[in-house]
């Protein structure tokens, strides 16, 4: 059980971060990582080998990205869409500017900003889990393709590879869905 603490110490942010940008809802990134930890907690009892180093980064950036994942295509089928308080807290404070002082609010703008990025969810939850593992680690984490690499224990090279395949697949769906690909440039 220590050591457990010890890992969720360590793992639960980059958990929570991946599964909230992938979500967009902090509700639904916090039933990701509980989930997260619980699955880990029942491997444990089973017996499992315990993580460490990158197999545990890779283990957990792995498990948020297909439960966050999980949960966006549970909602995709339900027809429910997440009132995302960052955009709700972007919409507000875009009415002041630099030192608070007022300057245009852009509703259109806002606006079409808000549906590309349901549209980058809706997008990605159609990916395999390889490329949207990937693609989240790189455009919503910031790794760089060697990190990639050293976490999903494949070369830099093919990291290069998928990512490029994932940013024209995610681009043609984009597209599909009605919204400017030209964006995720």
């Amino acid at each position: 059980m220590a050591e457990l603490a010890r890992m969720f110490e360590a793992h639960s942010e980059r958990v929570f971060r991946a599964a909230h940008r992938i979500t967009g809802d902090a509700a639904d990134a916090e039933d990701v990582l509980q989930s997260v930890f619980l699955r880990l907690a029942r491997r444990d009892q089973k017996g499992g080998e315990p993580l460490s180093g990158d197999e545990a980064v890779g283990y957990f950036y792995r498990s948020a990205v297909n439960a966050a994942l999980d949960v966006v295509r549970s909602r995709q089928r339900a027809g429910w869409a997440p009132l995302e308080a960052a955009e709700l807290a972007a919409e507000n404070s875009a009415v002041l500017g630099e030192g608070g002082r007022s300057r245009e609010f852009e509703p259109e703008r806002e606006h079409r900003l808000k549906g590309l990025r349901r549209a980058l969810r809706l997008a990605i939850s159609r990916l395999s889990p390889r490329s949207a593992e990937i693609f989240t680690l790189r455009y919503f984490e910031g790794l760089s393709y060697q990190q990639i690499a050293d976490v999903t224990g494949n070369s830099s090279g093919l990291v290069a590879v998928l990512l490029h395949r994932t940013r024209a697949r995610l681009k043609k769906e984009l597209s599909t869905l009605g919204h400017a690909a030209g964006e995720l440039s």
